[in-house]
């Protein structure tokens, strides 16, 4: 799943990825994680911001990745 998701999205840490998509690519990206994810075990959370003024992040200590979009 990981790999999968980071050919769509950037890793900030551990289960977490973000980017900016196209309403297709969220789809695709949604496909995909139907095929990977075991539905009795596994989760997977979309935040999904339809305004970049209303988006605000915050970090404290080390950036892993530096971005400049949000998902």
């Amino acid at each position: 799943m990981c790999q999968f998701l980071r050919t769509h999205l950037n890793w900030v840490q551990n289960s977490v990825f973000e980017g900016e998509l196209s309403e297709s690519g969220l789809e695709k990206i949604r496909h995909g994680l139907k095929r990977l994810i075991n539905k009795d075990v596994d989760s997977v959370l979309f935040y999904i911001f339809s305004s970049r003024k209303l988006v605000k992040r915050e970090q404290v200590g080390i950036e892993k990745n530096t971005l400049s979009t949000l998902i």
